[in-house]
């Protein structure tokens, strides 16, 4: 049997043990980045990388990050009803990184990050020109997560229904959208770890 360390997190364990830093985000990795792009009411662009993102629901598809701290991406989304994902591939890692920068509220991450922006075809917000794939969605939830005992945190879980999808062609062979061909970057632990989809294997489902 495996001699396990164990903590608890909030109580500071990670650090009681002898660990650096807590890592469960190091554990639940890699992670899809949420790079979410948005509108504010008067219309200001506002593009920004989450790494708390997944897909959580298949017919409607729908999808979700976490804002930890109620930034200009959830205020955004609340007011107008609207948001884009769009995938972040290993060419386009730096540009995603850079919109991640600490700058004042209704600064263009667009131009900051030298990024050309499309429009999307049934919502307002725009895409990013440069990414293989966007999702144009429609808010359907914000959750502001509690603890267990039922105590708020400082982080909203944002929902969405994808409304309308953008594929490169490029990435479609034989009818089928091949993943590892985008080179999505994916977000691991640490401060700044980053990887690239790795090697691919199959297994049938039992039953």
């Amino acid at each position: 049997m495996i001699k396990h360390h164990f903590y608890e997190p909030g109580h500071g364990g990670a650090q009681a043990i002898g660990l650096a830093h807590d890592p469960v985000n190091a554990i639940i990795a890699p992670r899809p980045i949420g790079w979410i792009s948005s509108l504010s009411v008067d219309l200001k662009r506002n593009l920004a990388p989450y790494s708390f993102f997944n897909l959580f629901n298949y017919a409607p598809p729908i999808i979700g990050f976490a804002s930890s701290g109620w930034k200009d991406s959830a205020e955004n989304i609340a007011t107008t009803g609207e948001f884009v994902w769009n995938l972040a591939t290993r060419e386009l890692a730096e540009a995603m990184n850079a919109t991640s920068a600490m700058v004042p509220p209704g600064t263009d991450e667009f131009d900051l990050a030298g990024l050309q922006a499309a429009p999307s075809r049934l919502i307002k917000p725009p895409r990013v020109a440069a990414s293989p794939v966007s999702f144009e969605c429609r808010l359907s939830q914000t959750l502001r997560l509690t603890s267990a005992t039922g105590v708020n945190t400082d982080s909203w879980l944002i929902l969405g229904e994808v409304v309308g999808v953008h594929i490169d062609p490029a990435l479609i062979e034989d009818g089928v959208y091949q993943t590892a061909a985008a080179r999505p970057v994916l977000r691991g632990g640490g401060w700044g770890d980053y990887f690239e989809l790795g090697e691919m294997f199959r297994m049938r489902r039992p039953g």
